[in-house]
């Protein structure tokens, strides 16, 4: 069997990172009852080396026709030598249970399309790549994909509670727990506030990681800080006013 590189594996945990701790909220649009963000969102954020050099940016965004959600995510990013682009598009319902997820990226010399289909009913996810491979795994009752995860955690919070232990489809399970940790003040946009650190954790097949957010307390509970550990040092998602 073939072994990724190290750039592969970094850039890889780099995705989970975006994909699990990485969203800032403003925009215009129209918000339904129980979620704090709204339709027509643009949601943009950097990710910065440990010294503070940026490493690239991404870009959010929300739409979708009542009750249900798309969610959509671009980053262009790159390591030394190493180019990193990721297109993801997420439809879900009005309870954020994923229906269908898209992705293409590219990773050094990698490169790769693929959707999964996912049937709630019958509790199966269904992913069909480029090069025509197909494939299905067991998913648990409303199933999140990565993506989609990452608004039903905003929602959760905004409305005063931590979502319990789940499965989460990231390409393959995922166990993911988030747990409150504390309440520490952060220079955010030139303007110190108090802000609630918040640990997600994920476990996977073959990989298991912590990061941590901060949040603000404001009525989106917007994400102002990422951090995560990497082999080369902890990377930081901020806020881009």
């Amino acid at each position: 069997m073939r072994r990724r590189s190290a750039r592969a594996r970094q850039a890889e945990r780099l995705w989970l990172l975006v994909l699990l701790g990485a969203t800032v909220a403003w925009g215009q649009g129209s918000s339904p009852a129980g979620a704090p963000f709204a339709r027509g969102e643009v949601l943009n954020y950097s990710v910065n080396w440990p010294s503070g050099l940026s490493l690239g940016e991404a870009q959010f965004k929300v739409g979708g026709g009542e009750p249900g959600w798309k969610f959509e995510f671009s980053l262009d990013a790159s390591l030394p030598g190493f180019e990193i682009k990721e297109r993801y598009q997420s439809t879900a319902g009005g309870q954020f249970c994923s229906e269908i997820l898209e992705k293409e990226f590219v990773r050094g010399v990698r490169k790769g399309r693929e959707k999964v289909t996912y049937d709630q009913k019958k509790r199966v996810a269904e992913r069909q790549t480029l090069g025509g491979g197909r494939s299905e795994v067991s998913v648990p009752e409303c199933v999140k994909d990565g993506l989609t995860f990452l608004f039903f955690l905003r929602r959760e919070l905004a409305a005063g509670r931590v979502p319990p232990a789940q499965a989460v489809n990231l390409g393959a399970p995922y166990q993911v727990t988030a747990s409150y940790a504390d309440s520490p003040q952060l220079e955010v946009s030139g303007t110190r506030q108090t802000t609630d650190r918040v640990l997600v954790s994920f476990r996977g097949p073959a990989s298991s990681h912590t990061i941590e957010m901060f949040f603000a307390r404001d009525a989106a509970r917007t994400p102002v800080l990422v951090r995560a550990p990497f082999s080369l040092g902890t990377f930081a998602l901020e806020l881009v006013r």
